[in-house]
């Protein structure tokens, strides 16, 4: 059943849980490029959250209202200006967002359906899966106004190496979908028009894997990048034990030898 924690409404995002086992979130200040500030962030975090606790969902897309997928922070709250603040989620920060969101236990697309700048390119790469609009462009032009993608670099740099990073936040400049996808941000370019069918038949498609295992997965995953080689293994030969003992995994064995689509439980 959809989730019980979503508020009637958000003031700068949109949650949307009807059509499971996808969820969608959505940034919705497409009048403002759907830039995010402390205020987006906690109500992300809010959303996810909803996602995390519905039985039902099992993909989460996270897209853009408008012409944009993100232009990045919101300037006017970094140099002392106020977001609308009716919205009773405290306010947050990327500190917060990206660990909730590695944390989810289920897998996050990005619909990229127009620019992903600075924080908004953070956003996107901190999704398990980028789907891309041959339309939509990527940059981290913080350097052009003196600033740095402090927190969006630990992202980045696990994503693309240390030098095809630096090329990005030293020059500022912008790059288009195929370069992106080349470099390693994005998984698919698709045409623009394709967009939303192409991202909701992946999402589909990944939902129909057990989610016991697709959270075991994906939290072992982001735990373990950061483990020496040895240590690492060990770790995950634990994890690896664990999807063992899930009844998913005896049902996908015995369904792989009968010959039939397996029935998940979830545990």
């Amino acid at each position: 059943m959809p989730s019980q924690t979503v508020p009637t409404s958000y003031t700068t995002i949109a949650y949307d849980d009807v059509d499971v086992p996808v969820a969608r979130i959505t940034l919705n200040r497409p009048d403002q490029r759907n830039t995010i500030g402390p205020l987006a962030i906690g109500e992300l975090i809010h959303a996810f959250e909803a996602a995390r606790q519905s039985e039902a969902t099992r993909v989460v897309i996270l897209t853009g209202a408008g012409a944009a997928f993100s232009a990045g922070g919101d300037l006017s709250s970094i140099s002392g200006g106020t977001e609308a603040t009716r919205s009773p989620i405290r306010p947050r920060s990327l500190s917060d967002l990206f660990p909730a969101m590695h944390g989810l236990g289920k897998p996050i697309i990005a619909m990229v359906n127009g620019p992903a700048m600075a924080g908004g390119l953070g956003l996107m790469i901190a999704c398990d899966l980028v789907v891309a609009s041959d339309q939509a462009t990527f940059g981290l032009p913080e350097i052009k106004v003196g600033l740095w993608p402090m927190m969006v670099m630990s992202e980045l740099v696990r994503n693309i190496g240390r030098k095809n990073a630096l090329d990005l936040m030293l020059t500022g400049r912008h790059i288009a979908a195929g370069e992106a996808q080349a470099l390693g941000l994005v998984n698919r370019v698709v045409p623009h028009e394709r967009l939303e069918a192409e991202t909701l038949e992946l999402a589909r498609a990944v939902a129909s894997n057990s989610p016991a295992t697709m959270a075991l997965g994906l939290r072992a995953l982001y735990h373990c990048q950061d483990m020496e080689f040895e240590s690492g293994l060990t770790y995950l030969e634990k994890e690896l034990g664990k999807v063992l003992a899930l009844d998913d995994a005896k049902e996908g064995i015995m369904a792989f030898l009968q010959k039939r689509k397996p029935e998940w439980k979830g545990h």
